[in-house]
């Protein structure tokens, strides 16, 4: 699985999933970053529709129909036939770039993509994947996970406590921000 295809925190945040469960955390970081790609700001909103059309297309379509020229699809294939369920995402990106929804569609889309990942990964806990997501849109309103996030979804606690690291700004050092990494990896808060 090629790490340079994601964020540098995604890719630290994977380090934490079990081996099982990075195929389907990369194909969903993997298609986050595609679908922002296509919808990047400064493109004609018309070209935004279009490539974002793409995609929904592809993800309403079997796994055996889609491109092989695109990588992500390959990678799709570890959520067993419920991809479908993602293409929300997309509909978010659009909502977002071409709409004026400030970004509440996209929002919720994720929410819906993180739960329907912990449903696939056998995690459960979709209200404490509810919280962790409500953190990292909105840090300077987080509180405390209600429990701590199954071990398939520690990925989750990670990306959490850098998106909280960086919201707190302040004074911070490498080893500060590594433990604060290390402790929500294992511990899943």
């Amino acid at each position: 699985m090629p790490g340079d295809d994601v964020d540098p925190r995604h890719r630290i945040a994977l380090a934490y999933a079990p081996k099982s469960a990075r195929p389907a955390w990369y194909a969903l970081l993997l298609l986050e970053r595609k679908l922002a790609e296509a919808a990047r700001p400064g493109r004609d909103p018309m070209m935004i529709q279009l490539r974002l059309a793409w995609w929904r297309d592809r993800l309403g379509e079997e796994s055996a129909r889609w491109p092989v020229s695109e990588p992500a699809f390959a990678h799709l294939r570890a959520w067993q036939g419920k991809h479908q369920c993602l293409s929300a995402l997309v509909d978010g990106w659009e909502a977002t770039i071409v709409g004026e929804d400030e970004g509440r569609e996209l929002a919720a889309a994720r929410v819906a993509s993180y739960v329907a990942l912990a449903e696939l990964l056998g995690a459960g806990s979709p209200e404490t994947v509810r919280s962790a997501l409500h953190d990292i849109d909105y840090p300077q309103a987080a509180s405390p996970l209600p429990h701590a996030l199954p071990r398939a979804m520690r990925p989750l606690a990670v990306l959490r406590a850098l998106a909280l690291r960086k919201a707190r700004g302040g004074r911070h050092t490498p080893f500060s921000d590594l433990a604060r990494v290390i402790w929500a990896g294992l511990l899943g808060r």
